[in-house]
């Protein structure tokens, strides 16, 4: 029961508080979940190559191309994506901290004033009281429930950090591809035009040749043709190259545009294969790896939160009250109040043990995709490190297949000078050639990108700026009309 205590001490009520806080200090034996976590398979011991070349924090660096680096630095900090990322992550930051509030006691206060009108006899009288309180309340985490509840929510937030860097690393692997892409649109559209200029100026060299008589109006009209096709050809390539900066546009938080229509952007060279550690070091730096794990451990957590659900919760409270006629009485009497209580589960039909087993079951769901999340980063690696190789050796034969094709039209166009084949020989040459040309450019990009991929999958996260949180702006897109 209560225990009423009457003093003329006010000293009373911070005495009880600082015994909330011994108990609060004892409660550090409670039991608290604390495992690693493996993935439900053997790691392996190595990749099948592991390269030489030392990778930069941000990755991106390592192409040596600084208007990259400015897109991709201006995107980290206005991608919209991002700063959603950010905002969810202040969410569970702050979900976190009022998790935690419950493992301190909690302690409000009151004050107030009260005025009587009482009429006797003809007379009026008038009474005014003051009373002022406070409490305090504090829950012993016995069985670490409270601390078990905070701990989860805690590395709901380290997982949510690790999201942070996850969108930003999908964030500059997607912006280096369209860069890249963009940069093959650019470069198609110098190899079409030059194309176009060498058709052009076989197309008058025919010309002359049918007007003297040595050749048909059909040699003229192929010719032609082959010069509009070019001519198509680069009309979508121009398309291409435009939607690709609208999507750079976006990526880096601007309205579409064609920001870098003037931009001298270009292929660049790819250096040795990057330094690849073993395979547990590289999955250990994989923010969306780490995430995956961190909602492990918060799945542990709320497991032995529901555990700790089917045992008695001891609570202590104390308050403390005082009253006077007067303000300057009211420090005169307490009147204080202390009590413990013990509850527990008696019959629930089977309700917290259900509760614990479907958390059991969630800890189960999430080892598994953590598992399968690492089986997903090395296949990722692995295939990275496939496609780049054999990518280097389809470029090769292009290239090999490029030389050869550039003798053969030279000797084609050569005996068609002297009249010795028609012309459909030049053109198939010629065709042949200029599809090569335009296929070794874009090989090229596709060994880009299989360096980007292998660049994401090996690395890490690296500082990022918070920015700001978002708010309302006073004129509505809609004029305050739903839309």
């Amino acid at each position: 029961m209560p225990r009423l205590i009457r003093t003329s001490k006010p000293g009373y009520l911070l005495t009880t508080i600082a015994c909330l806080y011994v108990m609060l200090i004892a409660n550090g034996c409670s039991s608290s979940r604390s495992q690693s976590v493996q993935p439900l398979f053997e790691m392996p011991q190595e990749f099948s190559s592991r390269g030489t070349e030392p990778m930069p924090e941000k990755w991106w660096q390592s192409f040596n191309d600084p208007q990259l680096n400015v897109v991709i630095e201006e995107a980290m900090v206005n991608n919209f994506t991002i700063r959603s990322a950010w905002d969810r992550l202040t969410q569970a930051e702050q979900t976190a901290i009022k998790a935690g509030a419950a493992m301190l006691p909690s302690a409000t206060y009151s004050a107030g004033a009260e005025r009587t009108r009482r009429e006797t006899s003809g007379t009026t009288t008038y009474t005014t009281d003051y009373f002022a309180g406070a409490a305090a309340a504090y829950e012993v985490d016995l069985w670490g429930r409270v601390k078990s509840s905070h701990e989860a929510a805690v590395l709901d937030a380290r997982a949510a950090q690790e999201n942070v860097d996850a969108a930003a690393m999908t964030l500059s692997a997607a912006i280096a591809k369209t860069w890249y892409q963009l940069a093959e649109s650019k470069e198609q559209e110098r190899v079409i035009s030059s194309q176009i200029e060498t058709n052009q100026k076989i197309l008058e060299v025919i010309k002359v040749q049918f007007r003297q008589g040595q050749v048909g109006a059909a040699d003229v009209f192929s010719q032609e043709q082959l010069i509009q096709s070019s001519r198509s050809q680069l009309i979508q390539v121009q398309e291409t190259a435009a939607v690709l900066q609208h999507q750079l546009s976006i990526l880096t938080g601007k309205i579409p545009g064609l920001w870098w229509f003037d931009a001298t952007i270009e292929l660049v060279p790819l250096g040795g294969l990057p330094q690849i550690d073993v395979p547990a070091m590289v999955i250990q730096r994989r923010p969306d790896v780490v995430s995956a794990y961190r909602t492990v451990q918060a799945a542990d957590q709320r497991l032995a939160y529901a555990i700790a659900t089917q045992y008695p919760v001891i609570s202590l409270s104390a308050s403390a009250e005082t009253s006077g006629e007067n303000v300057s009485d009211l420090f005169d009497d307490w009147l204080g109040n202390l009590a413990a209580n013990l509850t527990g589960p008696l019959f629930d039909a089977g309700l917290r043990k259900a509760e614990v087993q479907r958390t059991r079951a969630v800890l189960s769901e999430k080892l598994n995709t953590y598992s399968q999340s690492v089986l997903d980063a090395l296949q990722e690696t692995e295939d990275a490190i496939t496609q780049e190789s054999h990518q280097r050796m389809y470029i090769e034969s292009l290239q090999k297949q490029l030389a050869l094709a550039h003798n053969v039209y030279e000797r084609t166009y050569e005996y068609y000078l002297k009249g010795q084949l028609d012309y459909l020989r030049v053109l198939t040459a010629l065709v042949s050639m200029q599809g090569l040309e335009q296929r070794e450019l874009t090989a090229r990009r596709i060994l880009i990108d299989r360096r980007i991929d292998l660049c994401r999958s090996i690395a890490g996260g690296w500082p990022l700026q918070r920015p700001e949180t978002a708010e309302l702006i006073n004129q509505s897109l809609f004029d305050g009309k739903e839309p």
